[in-house]
């Protein structure tokens, strides 16, 4: 019998014998004691339908309860059986239900613990702020970049970088993404040590109706960079080697067959020829591009002619001088130097900026270190941020026809004149690449 059946039955019991007390009451008592023994005969319906409905609602109370302790993540309530089948379906479904929720809430435990010891122990330095610029998390690089290992969170980032190089405390506080240099502004006032390279990425988000921002800033180490370049270039110059051993038979072998069919008249014979000259010779131009970066030479260093230089560069692209010439001699490799300028305005160019809003600009250092920067700005789509974490790395293009070289030799190059070079998003649009080189 189901339960709903019980319950009729049972109401329809209490009802006859409530029936039945009332008209013993009635025969038994006389006339006057009528409303008496109505009383009686309501209060046993009342107290037999609260005893067999006393099963019901002892459930329903223990699955209320229940369920207020699911609203407030709590699981670990069970509930007993109540020897009546849908009640114990009912019961054990419950029950099913906790201890999956307890499972699943225990797998996400062990996993946030997982996920926030890796992030505790990255050296990428990790913030969440809100929009009043409070932390609200941080990780173990965060907290002693900015308080010596000390708890961070609930403290304003703008008071937390007050202490920092200028060139940081301005990436975080700008909405800059990509690459930037600590040390440009200590070589200028006479105080850098070393500088380092950094990137910065940032993302938004909504959680629980807050706009949370998060800043990831990674240093990027000079050393990995140079182990990984050497790594490409033995590798570019073994493929080279062996594709130049392939390229170079193949070439003298079609100009000794147009030796040996010079009195043929054969037109696909001459196709032939021609096609397989064409490509040798283009596998050799493609070549030559990797082994440029592969063998680079050392820079010989001599004064540059600036104006020369210049008037050069504007032959091959059109570019928008809005400083004077530097004044002072400084010793560098034109012939590299002007490659490097070359690249940068070649991607300037080709970034759907205006051209007439490619720009170059020089800034003269004299102490403590003697040198020159040297920026390359447009008003182009600039880059997003996995691109700039990239764009210096040998093979990495965004361009169908790229071959992912022309940034790699530009850093090469300044590096091997003990230089660097930062590549920033600009507000007003566009990008501006810094170079640093040194004059020694």
């Amino acid at each position: 019998m189901t339960l709903r059946s019980k319950l009729i039955v049972g109401n329809f019991i209490s009802i006859l014998l409530s029936g039945a007390v009332f008209y013993g009451l009635w025969q038994w008592l006389d006339n006057d004691s009528l409303w008496f023994a109505i009383l009686v005969g309501c209060g046993t319906t009342l107290l037999l339908s609260m005893w067999s409905t006393r099963t019901l609602a002892n459930s329903l109370s223990a699955l209320e309860v229940g369920l207020l302790n699911f609203k407030d993540n709590e699981f670990s309530v069970s509930l007993h059986q109540y020897g009546e089948s849908q009640l114990d379906a009912l019961a054990e479904s419950y029950n099913q239900a906790s201890a999956k929720l307890r499972s699943e809430r225990q797998f996400i435990y062990q996993r946030e613990l997982m996920l926030d010891k890796v992030i505790q122990n990255s050296p990428n330095i990790m913030l969440l702020v809100d929009d009043n610029q409070r932390v609200i998390y941080a990780n173990d690089a965060a907290r002693h970049l900015f308080n010596q290992g000390i708890k961070i969170e609930g403290l304003l980032l703008t008071e937390l970088v007050s202490v920092l190089p200028d060139a940081l405390r301005k990436a975080l506080t700008s909405e800059h993404e990509g690459l930037f240099s600590i040390g440009d502004s200590e070589l200028e006032s006479g105080s850098l040590t070393e500088v380092e390279t950094w990137h910065i990425a940032r993302g938004r988000f909504n959680q629980n109706n807050q706009q949370h921002h998060l800043i990831l800033l990674k240093q990027l180490t000079k050393e990995l960079n140079r182990q990984e370049v050497a790594i490409w270039k033995k590798v570019i110059r073994i493929i080279s080697h062996e594709l130049n051993n392939s390229v170079a038979p193949i070439a003298s072998m079609v100009n000794s067959g147009r030796v040996l069919t010079k009195d043929v008249n054969n037109d696909k014979l001459t196709l032939i020829f021609d096609t397989i000259e064409d490509r040798t010779a283009h596998l050799s131009q493609f070549i030559s591009h990797y082994a440029q970066f592969a063998k680079l030479p050392l820079p010989k260093k001599s004064a540059v002619d600036w104006s020369k230089l210049i008037a050069q560069l504007a032959q091959q692209y059109p570019v928008n001088l809005i400083t004077e010439l530097p004044k002072k001699p400084i010793e560098l490799d034109s012939v590299q130097l002007e490659q490097v300028l070359i690249n940068l305005l070649k991607n300037a160019h080709e970034s759907g900026a205006d051209k007439e809003q490619v720009s170059l600009s020089f800034q003269e250092v004299i102490l403590p270190y003697s040198g020159i920067f040297i920026t390359v700005t447009d008003n182009g789509s600039g880059m997003s941020s996995e691109v700039l974490s990239q764009a210096l790395l040998p093979f990495y293009s965004t361009k169908q026809s790229g071959t992912g070289i022309g940034l790699p030799l530009c850093r090469e190059i300044v590096e091997a004149h003990g230089g660097h070079i930062t590549m920033q998003n600009r507000l007003e649009g566009g990008l501006s690449v810094k170079l640093w080189l040194p004059n020694s």
